[in-house]
């Protein structure tokens, strides 16, 4: 799904809370910042670059690491996001979560885009890995302050330690 079926006022929206401002960079020009290139989203700093061909789920991976990351790398963030492979789990995780906030985008399609992607995972798909193998993530998210446990809801913060 590409962002322009939401609107990237939508967007914004959906991820001032964590502390990432969206910019609409002109379809004519390439996304700065973005470590896949084509229409990608790109990170600087507390800038997360969109176009309207950028993929919805790739404009939410990345604001996944900008919210996941540690307070050192966030402040040196330009383009390459970088981060473990559980820090990584944690990151599709939150972006399959973070949907709950966006109209016109479920788990379901968000799942489906990812596979479409490229994203892998054990079981074969996105969706079966956040119903039956993500525990590590989801404990990562709850362990950094970014999923409440009880409700099963993401916290509007970003990682402080």
């Amino acid at each position: 799904m590409p962002l322009s079926e939401i609107g990237v006022g939508t967007l914004s929206a959906a991820l001032e809370s964590f502390e990432l401002r969206v910019i609409a960079v002109p379809q004519a020009e390439a996304i700065p910042g973005s470590f896949w290139g084509d229409a990608e989203a790109g990170l600087r700093g507390k800038e997360l670059l969109v176009r309207r061909d950028t993929p919805v789920h790739s404009a939410l991976h990345e604001a996944g690491h900008f919210v996941c990351m540690d307070p050192a790398r966030r402040a040196l963030l330009d383009t390459d996001a970088g981060g473990d492979y559980d820090e990584e789990n944690a990151v599709c995780y939150w972006q399959i979560m973070v949907c709950d906030r966006l109209p016109g985008i479920d788990r379901t399609l968000m799942c489906q885009d990812m596979d479409t992607w490229g994203y892998t995972f054990r079981l074969g798909s996105a969706a079966a890995w956040f119903a039956d193998d993500a525990e590590d993530a989801r404990s990562w998210l709850i362990e950094a302050g970014l999923l409440d446990d009880a409700s099963d809801r993401l916290i509007s913060a970003v990682r402080r330690g």
